[in-house]
């Protein structure tokens, strides 16, 4: 894709950035843009656009976009320019496996310890993910999914598992987007569902196979994905350095 094709609209109508915090701001603008597929996986960044479109020097977005290579979300190259990284299959392979880990131990331990109120929210957010899905919100009901999950995690009451769990997920954030369609919506609130209906009836060994076919299932439909859109992952597409 052009540099000339990309005018970062989305960038528009953004918060004032406060004195002293420009790397940040254009940081927090640029990551959003990217986990959200604004700027799509090997899409070549304009920093002078990017610059010019925010109200800042061309620093803060060099210095943005330092920080985003080291989350692997940008894609350097010394003397020739900057794009979006592309996904990296075997990435997601291991953070999905990371998310499998966490999550199966959490349901093993909620089964007999989630109290009323909080399956009550969980029914809730159910409620919220087939609205969002009935009024075609694709970012609404990614949201609602992110909350069902973080509920779990966060009766665990254990941050740094939390925190490992946020971790892989945000490895995984681009991957789920791209897998939004209203039949993938479907199936993750049936899935949701089978998980949640384990978890009223105390079966502990219902709610771990509820939450293995849901992630295992996630992680199967990107596999064909990845085989039909190869030139999106880093270890499956091949073509040429930017100009």
């Amino acid at each position: 894709m052009s540099v000339a094709a990309v005018t970062y609209e989305f960038l528009e109508g953004l918060p004032p950035i406060a004195k002293g915090g420009a790397t940040a701001r254009v940081y927090a603008a640029l990551r959003d843009a990217i986990v959200t597929l604004d700027l799509k996986p090997g899409e070549v960044l304009d920093k002078q656009a990017i610059a010019a479109k925010l109200g800042v020097s061309r620093f803060p977005v060099g210095e943005a976009l330092g920080r985003l290579q080291a989350e692997r979300l940008v894609e350097i190259i010394p003397q020739s320019g900057s794009r979006v990284a592309l996904i990296t299959l075997a990435d997601a392979r291991e953070n999905m496996f990371l998310r499998r880990a966490v999550e199966l131990e959490a349901v093993r331990v909620l089964t007999a310890s989630l109290d009323t109120s909080r399956l009550t929210g969980m029914r809730q957010n159910l409620r919220y993910q087939a609205a969002a899905m009935e009024q075609g919100d694709r970012r609404g009901f990614h949201a609602f999914d992110l909350q069902f999950h973080a509920i779990m995690l966060e009766t665990l009451g254990f941050e740094r598992v939390k925190t490992a769990s946020e971790n892989a997920r945000l490895g995984l954030e681009r991957v789920r987007r791209l897998l939004n369609s209203r039949r993938r919506m479907a199936a993750t609130l049936d899935e949701h569902e089978a998980i949640l209906a384990a978890l009223e009836r105390r079966d502990t060994a219902a709610a771990m196979i509820a939450i293995t076919n849901h992630l295992d299932a996630v992680m199967s439909e990107l596999e064909v994905f990845a085989g039909e859109r190869p030139e999106l992952f880093a270890d499956l597409a091949t073509r040429p350095e930017p100009p």
